[in-house]
């Protein structure tokens, strides 16, 4: 197995290569022992998860969610499952922390606010895109806004599949590849914007982002990226944009709970995409 780091020296962004790898469990472990540092630190300074998923994971009204999502999720995507515990143990934190990390958008809706702990949504600022396709150019353009607790926090992964796939990934410590953007050797590549819907519009305990775009790594082609998106049964809804480098085609696909899904193809008008769905008809949450 061929495995290393590189640093990009102007903003000591590492870049951690391995592979190819044998299985997913594979990947999570030595993922997680090499930014073991990262995921603790992460660990200790992230709020949202020390002050709300933490004490709500110790509920006894919290355990349906949580196994709901644990049981739904490890049957739709095992591989990504064994992420998951693989990232845990090469990381030596708790299994539950790294869980908790992973489906925070599915669990933050269901904790009870208080004045002391406001929504997330009124303190994290998510990302945007500007995308254009024209005959001289196409563009993403992607600004990659996160919670504070991210700085420092943050990598990119290059890995190498058994089956000759390779994906290239910007990754929160803790979390699977990619809740940001990534692409792989078959000319796919992606950007995410979350797109927070009302609470009534949020499916407990079905299937999270996290593991969805973690799929989109490994797609073959953009329409296989699209099938995988479709199929997936999500919780709670995301907007996906979808490259495909080859033919420079790039859609926005907007995705909510209950097999929701609207496509809009980019062409010469350059189309913006924040937080907020711009063409799927979804109740959303008002952002500031």
């Amino acid at each position: 197995m061929a495995m290393g780091s590189t640093n990009i020296e102007s903003n000591n962004l590492e870049m951690y290569e391995i592979g190819p790898c044998e299985n997913a469990f594979q990947i999570g472990f030595l993922i997680g022992q090499r930014f073991s540092k990262q995921i603790h630190n992460r660990l200790s300074t992230d709020l949202i998860l020390q002050n709300q998923l933490l004490p709500f994971a110790q509920l006894h009204n919290s355990q349906p969610l949580i196994n709901n999502l644990s049981e739904n999720n490890k049957n739709k995507f095992p591989n990504y499952w064994n992420e998951l515990k693989g990232i845990a143990q090469g990381s030596g934190v708790p299994f539950l922390n790294i869980l908790l990390l992973n489906f925070r958008k599915e669990i933050l809706p269901f904790i009870p606010k208080t004045e002391e702990y406001p929504k997330e949504e009124d303190i994290n600022d998510d990302c945007s895109d500007i995308l254009v396709v024209s005959k001289s150019m196409a563009v993403a353009a992607h600004n990659e806004d996160a919670n504070v607790a991210l700085v420092g926090h943050t990598y990119l992964v290059k890995v190498t599949l058994s089956s000759g796939t390779t994906f290239t990934a910007y990754t929160y410590a803790g979390e699977i590849p990619s809740c940001a953007f990534g692409f792989n050797n078959h000319g796919v590549a992606f950007t995410l914007n979350s797109v927070p819907p009302c609470e009534e519009e949020i499916v407990a305990g079905a299937i999270g982002r996290n593991f969805v775009s973690r799929d989109l790594l490994e797609a073959n082609s953009i329409e296989d990226a699209l099938a995988r998106i479709h199929s997936s049964e999500v919780s709670v809804g995301h907007s996906y944009n979808l490259i495909d480098t080859r033919t420079r085609r790039i859609l926005n696909v907007e995705t909510g709970s209950r097999n929701r899904i609207s496509v809009h193809e980019i062409g010469e008008t350059p189309f913006f995409h924040a937080n907020m769905y711009l063409h799927l008809q979804v109740k959303q949450a008002s952002t500031r």
